[in-house]
């Protein structure tokens, strides 16, 4: 019996995006379900009754919530494949440690619940809470450059757990940049280095919006919630 792999999701969800790139990576074939989280579905509100909120990916009609646990699941499941968690416990602890960061960094929080962190701190502020919004990314970024060190990938040789959570986000650094009025590369060249990279792996690339669509779908957004 052939396997049914779902997957609910929004195209702008660097979320959404970390389980595209974990399924591409495992070369898992998917059927992808776009929601408007302005107007959710009955099987999104069905599989996710707890959150609401993608991305949601049923497997043989069993529903995983939550990017990361959704990426660990697919690994996993999918174990013969480029495997994206170190089998040493100490190595797995500390990728789920920086996946835990950039969670907690870059959670959903606003706009419906489908825009992160960065882009309410860095795009819709203004003034003295948009400089300090900068200064914390920054930060975070840098912190991040340190546990990248001169590795290629946070996996090592290859993407691994850690690669998987962060990378959706790089196609977000052009909006970030244009609304900030700031130069990310200019403050953490590895980090951006390391994206760039990212980006010419094809299960990243394909799995990766343009980053002025992102750009664009920002300022709708931002538009809208204005009206509103």
């Amino acid at each position: 019996m052939a396997e049914e792999v779902v997957l609910l999701d929004l195209w702008p969800s660097a979320f959404g995006m970390r389980v595209r790139i974990a399924l591409a990576l495992k070369g898992v074939k998917y059927e992808f379900k776009e929601e408007d989280l302005w107007d959710k579905s009955p099987l999104l509100l069905k599989m996710n009754p707890v959150h609401k909120m993608i991305p949601v990916l049923i497997h043989n009609g069993n529903p995983i919530s939550e990017s990361l646990i959704i990426v660990q699941y697919i690994d996993e499941v999918w174990k013969d494949e480029s495997p994206l968690l170190p089998s040493d416990p100490y190595q797995r602890a500390q990728a789920m440690f920086w996946a835990d960061f950039i969670d907690k960094k870059a959670s959903f929080s606003f706009l419906s619940s489908f825009m992160h962190h960065w882009a309410k701190k860095v795009c819709m502020a203004k003034g003295e809470e948009q400089e300090t919004a900068k200064k914390e990314l920054i930060e975070c970024l840098k912190l991040l450059e340190g546990e990248l060190g001169d590795k290629p990938y946070f996996g090592g040789e290859n993407l691994g757990f850690v690669d998987v959570a962060l990378v959706p986000f790089y196609c977000w650094f052009y909006a970030y940049e244009t609304c900030g009025n700031f130069s990310i590369e200019a403050e953490c060249p590895t980090v951006v280095a390391w994206g760039k990279r990212c980006m010419e792996k094809e299960s990243v690339f394909n799995s990766l919006p343009d980053q002025h669509k992102v750009y664009d779908y920002l300022l709708q957004v931002k538009k809208r919630v204005e009206i509103e």
